[in-house]
């Protein structure tokens, strides 16, 4: 049960972190992979796909196709909405971090 409730509470965690390094530079799905990795973050592509796709429904990304390799990469990068979904989600952040430190 730990886990399950965990997982839900980094999903919030993840949708910002996806956000944050997509306003700097685009992603893609496998280098996000690895990114999230390097924090401690273990999820699937069968996870982050599904969200990538989400946040680009939503506004938060605008996904560009490009050819690497033969193979269709899809780039996200954050829209206005996405960054300004990030500077508010900063904010409570910073805030929560600060009443729970």
């Amino acid at each position: 049960m730990e886990d399950r409730i965990l997982r839900k509470l980094f999903l919030g965690f993840i949708h910002i972190h996806i956000l944050h390094h997509a306003q700097e530079h685009p992603i893609y799905g496998a280098w996000m992979l690895e990114e999230l990795r390097e924090h401690g973050y273990t999820i699937s592509a069968g996870t982050l796909y599904p969200i990538l796709h989400g946040m680009e429904a939503d506004g938060l990304l605008h996904r560009e196709n490009q050819t690497v390799a033969g193979k269709v990469r899809k780039y996200y990068t954050a829209t206005e909405a996405g960054a300004i979904v990030l500077e508010e989600a900063r904010k409570k952040a910073y805030e929560l971090f600060k009443e729970i430190k």
